[in-house]
């Protein structure tokens, strides 16, 4: 049966529907009238909705109705904000598969290893932020018996949340919560290609929330996007995307001195240290950094591998066969590892880097997932391809290909290897693999770079900081620090007292 045979049945896709966006309480259409397709990566260019195409007009309405709602939100009691929280986390619980689902058949995003832990993640980052609601303090200086000296923490107003489409619940748990529980309002803009479960995030939330504290807009970044960085009366831009964009953000942002929060792309290393066990449990942790259950869609997938010479072979050679036995396909597939790129351009972009990789004369290939090695040819789908003998100039060592590409760089001194992992005008994230625990210290410590996890591949856990060093990004997510830094700010009062 060829791709354009297939049944939309087997492939588990459902008819095509339209999804309004959520503003000021309401399920409304652009007020042009005008939709855009959404499609999915399951099955090339197919339509799998509608959504509306917001304009400028659509993001003053819901920046209108954020400023509205603002005053009474603000002024909520923080255990009635957090309490709202929780039950926005029970309420994503209880429609986790419905979530996932979405989330697969929208991003591509395989179901059981990406989309079900996204949606976890998300409710988890509700109830994190939630149970932090109270720690929004200022604090009393000791001023003497005549001055009362104290700060608050206020809120910012209205925050313009700009969401990527490679994990788009993930990315709103980091946003979303930590401005609403601080007392903000929100306008979100959906990512032009995954758009879906976001909005089904915002049906969830519009149960429990007042009318124009949330607001999800959906339309492309050209104009809705632009529309919400330069409004006058958008108090933050946060946003999640690649770093060519993000300097345009905050150019715009800037120009008008509205706060800005900037999580940017990422070329990480990945460093390993011959005194490593090269047993499953590497090898499984090792995978998870390289971020290909993610088809390699993420700015923290470690893709420059650096192997020290003495074990370069033999923990390549179980890397391979461990990636090479990874099932690619439908992403709603139970038994899938790896699901699909997320649309056309996209995977033209990953194949452009594949194609250079596998032509140069510089490295070997040692394990090929180009397209042509997928026998699904129903959607965007490509295996890992791993690169070996490669130095850290060459350009796919440089550049952030964003999938499955991973470029394996032998190393034999300690100060070369953190020369070269530094080498980068990235530095979001970086890991480590030593058991000496002076090795993993000093090494975590020389990176530069805003996250490094040591003996493990996971990825972000709710309540740590998140953000990048150098062109990586601005500020911090997911944790308290972060909340209260990015989207508070400080107020100083001081009172002189009638003494008696």
């Amino acid at each position: 049966m060829t791709s354009t045979q297939t049944s939309l049945a087997e492939l588990h896709i459902p008819d095509a529907r339209d999804y309004p966006m959520f503003v000021d309480g309401a399920w409304v259409e652009a007020l042009s009238g005008q939709w855009s397709d959404v499609t999915t990566p399951i099955l090339r260019e197919h339509v799998i909705g509608r959504v509306p195409a917001s304009g400028t007009e659509d993001v003053d309405r819901a920046v209108r109705a954020a400023q509205k709602a603002f005053p009474r939100w603000r002024s909520q009691h923080f255990t009635a904000r957090g309490r709202i929280l929780s039950q926005i986390a029970d309420a994503i619980d209880a429609r986790a598969e419905e979530l996932a689902r979405l989330t697969a058949l929208d991003t591509g995003n395989a179901l059981r290893t990406q989309a079900r832990p996204e949606v976890a993640t998300l409710a988890n980052l509700f109830r994190y932020f939630a149970g932090v609601a109270g720690e929004i303090k200022g604090t009393v200086l000791p001023a003497g018996d005549d001055q009362l000296q104290y700060s608050r923490q206020e809120p910012l107003g209205v925050i313009g949340c700009i969401l990527p489409w490679n994990s788009p619940l993930m990315i709103a748990g980091f946003k979303i919560p930590a401005a609403l529980v601080a007392g903000n309002t929100v306008v979100v803009k959906a990512a032009e290609a995954a758009p879906l479960s976001v909005l089904l995030l915002a049906e969830i939330c519009a149960e429990h929330l007042p009318a124009g504290v949330l607001n999800v807009l959906t339309g492309s970044g050209r104009v809705a996007g632009e529309a919400l960085v330069q409004h006058p009366d958008v108090d933050k831009i946060s946003f999640t995307g690649s770093t060519e964009v993000g300097r345009h953000v905050a150019r715009e942002a800037g120009g008008r001195l509205a706060h800005v929060s900037l999580e940017l792309g990422g070329k990480n290393p990945s460093i390993v240290f011959p005194d490593v066990n090269i047993d499953d449990d590497f090898v499984n942790q090792l995978l998870l950094s390289t971020r290909v259950h993610r088809q390699g869609q993420s700015c923290t997938a470690g893709s420059r591998l650096f192997l020290h010479q003495d074990i370069y072979d033999e923990v390549l050679d179980r890397l391979v066969t461990t990636l090479a036995g990874l099932e690619v396909g439908n992403p709603l597939a139970e038994s899938t590892d790896m699901g699909a790129i997320i649309n056309e351009t996209q995977f033209a972009s990953v194949c452009g880097f594949l194609d250079d990789g596998l032509s140069s004369s510089k490295v070997s290939t040692v394990l090929d997932g180009s397209p042509a090695t997928i026998p699904n040819s129903d959607g965007y789908y490509m295996g890992p391809t791993v690169f070996s003998g490669a130095d850290n100039s060459w350009r796919l060592s440089r550049e952030e290909i964003f999938g499955p590409a991973l470029v394996a760089i032998p190393w034999n001194d300690h100060s070369d290897v953190i020369e070269m992992a530094n080498d980068s005008h990235y530095g979001l994230a970086a890991y480590v693999w030593t058991h000496n625990l002076d090795l993993a210290l000093s090494t975590a410590h020389a990176l530069e770079t805003g996250w490094v996890q040591v003996n493990q591949g996971g990825g972000q856990m709710v309540g740590q900081s998140y953000g990048g060093y150098k062109q990586s990004g601005l500020g911090r997510e997911v944790s308290l620090e972060g909340m209260i830094a990015g989207f508070t700010q400080t107020k100083q009062v001081n009172v002189r007292l009638r003494t008696l």
